[in-house]
């Protein structure tokens, strides 16, 4: 999720458990706790990493369950000294922890993959039900956490911070059902197809949960639709996509492929542009613009030659796309 929002789980968290006379040093604690797991790219950054490396390290060692509870006990015991904690350690222990602990897993609510068990190597999280912005989710928080810290002791303090927990969890719970509802769509739209079994997905699109996207792989490229909880009747309708298979397959064997295959699972569209072959990640964007896209090798007269990965980017109408979004959402089209 995005910083904000993490930083005000974090907060909240914290507040929630201490005193309410260190609500306001909770607040602050957790929400530096809250942003901690994802300052993994400072020391990140100092290695002579490629963008691939870069984008697959990142939610590793610092969002693993294995290894926070180690740094949660270390925080709180570098903070005994601190008045506030002398006071009330367990309450604090319980802060701190809640704190760290909520990070990786709101982090796994998207679709982007969070390493939950490093140094294991399944497959990241990814259970996509909110999108990495979602006012709906953030604005509890950031209510409940603004009245914990204008109301100072009062116990109505720590009844908004609850309350915006309260809300923001609950709206995880709707976005988990809108996800069953659309999976269940989808089910129903792929029955007879002959693509019953193939790998898909489905996300919430930007900042919100009524309009989601779909995408299934097929043999020769992808399906992409959309389902809106609001305003769609009937099966989801597919628009089919090539990929350049052929091209892929060219590939595939590179460590830089292999990682990306590992962390998305496979959900890639490769294509020759300008004499490289780029892999997209199909999980983040929509057709034709996604937000990942990388030169993995270069086209010669003797074949395919390995490069340094490159990320890629080009423009794309992002007001136009989400101006269509938005009227997607209440209307289905004809």
């Amino acid at each position: 999720m995005d910083s904000l929002s993490q930083l005000l789980l974090g907060a909240a968290c914290t507040a929630a458990c201490v005193p309410a006379r260190h609500r306001r040093a909770g607040l602050l604690v957790g929400a530096a706790l809250g942003t901690l797991p994802d300052l993994d790219v400072i020391p990140l950054s100092f290695f002579d990493l490629d963008p691939v490396q870069q984008m697959t390290l990142h939610r590793g060692a610092s969002h693993s369950l294995f290894l926070l509870p180690l740094l949660a006990l270390s925080i709180w015991a570098l903070l005994r000294r601190w008045a506030p904690v002398r006071e009330a350690p367990r309450a604090w222990l319980a802060g701190i922890a809640l704190a760290l602990f909520t990070h990786p897993l709101l982090d796994a609510l998207t679709v982007y993959g969070t390493q939950l068990v490093w140094p294991l190597q399944p497959h990241p999280a990814m259970w996509a039900s909110l999108f990495i912005i979602d006012p709906l989710y953030t604005v509890p928080l950031l209510i409940g956490c603004a009245l914990g810290w204008l109301l100072r002791h009062r116990p109505a303090g720590t009844r908004a911070v609850l309350a915006g927990l309260i809300l923001s969890t609950g709206y995880i719970g709707w976005s988990l059902t809108a996800k069953a509802v659309v999976e269940r769509e989808v089910e129903r739209s792929l029955a007879g197809t002959g693509h019953e079994d193939a790998p898909r997905f489905s996300v919430p699109m930007p900042f919100q949960t009524l309009l989601w996207r779909v995408v299934v792989m097929t043999p020769d490229g992808f399906l992409e639709g959309e389902r809106s909880l609001w305003a769609d009747t009937g099966p989801i309708r597919f628009r089919e996509y090539r990929s350049d298979v052929a091209a892929l397959d060219a590939v595939r064997a590179l460590p830089a492929v292999q990682r990306l295959l590992w962390f998305n699972r496979g959900f890639m569209k490769a294509e020759v542009r300008e004499g490289q072959v780029v892999l997209s990640d199909l999980r983040m964007g929509a057709e034709p613009d996604y937000s990942f896209n990388f030169a993995v090798a270069r086209v010669t007269e003797g074949g395919i030659e390995e490069i340094r990965p490159e990320q890629l980017s080009w423009p794309w109408q992002a007001r136009r796309r989400l101006g269509e979004m938005w009227t997607r959402i209440w209307v289905q089209p004809v």
